[in-house]
């Protein structure tokens, strides 16, 4: 399915090893990807290359951006078809995931594909404003990630309940974040995060700019967060 000599090189060039295994686990990852796609709809990415660039190498930049130390825990908030953490899973088998979206449809597309890949995942299905409010999940992660089009202001609200003191957010977003950055400071310092970092890069074999915000978790984030997604869209924290 993909070019398993492209996708090394592109690990190599971002400082990760990767094993004839995990390279395999990445080829199955694409072929059920692209199979899933044809009845439920999952992305729009599903040329071979693409996917290797644009799914693949684009979530595992993450490790080239960030020290995330052994035996982390990481929830993937809004995960959709695994993106970046199964890819980050293949590529550091001692992570923790957890697997969060609002879908059931995606929620079994990942527990099959966790099972076809035979990998250690837990899938959850559930909104992110309710989870981050459940025991369970309320700042107990060490990492959150989320690779979405939302602005980092919501995506800030969603995610930060579920990390820990002393733990980051790392939000993948895209080229331009000097405006959106401006105005989701003062909602991250609300949420109890501080942006530590802004990442720029642009992703192997291309041109194309990412970035990487990086925020960390400094005090706990107030009972009264997350809200309801509708409060959030009719009154965004400013």
């Amino acid at each position: 399915m993909i070019d398993r000599s492209l996708m090394e090189r592109y690990a190599k060039e971002l400082g990760i090893e990767l094993s004839g295994r995990m390279l395999e686990q990445l080829d199955d990852y694409a072929q059920f990807l692209v199979e899933y796609n044809e009845k439920v709809n999952l992305t729009a990415i599903t040329a071979p290359e693409d996917i290797v660039r644009k799914h693949f190498a684009d979530s595992l930049s993450v490790l080239r951006q960030v020290k995330i130390p052994e035996d982390s825990s990481l929830i993937d908030v809004g995960t959709g078809a695994g993106f970046p953490s199964t890819p980050l899973l293949i590529a550091r088998p001692d992570l923790h995931v957890t697997q969060l979206d609002s879908l059931q449809k995606r929620i079994v597309f990942l527990q099959a594909l966790a099972g076809r890949l035979g990998v250690p995942v837990t899938a959850i299905h559930a909104r992110a404003e309710e989870a981050g409010r459940q025991p369970a999940f309320r700042e107990r992660f060490d990492f959150a990630t989320a690779r979405a089009v939302a602005h980092l202001r919501e995506l800030s609200e969603y995610c930060l309940p579920f990390v820990r003191v002393g733990g980051k957010f790392l939000a993948l977003k895209g080229p331009e974040m000097e405006t959106e950055l401006r105005e989701s400071e003062r909602a991250i310092s609300l949420l109890g995060g501080e942006v530590e970092d802004i990442r720029s890069y642009t992703l192997p074999g291309s041109d194309e700019r990412r970035t990487l915000v990086v925020v960390t978790k400094r005090i706990p984030t107030p009972k009264a967060y997350p809200r309801p997604s509708a409060k959030m869209a009719k009154k965004p924290l400013q």
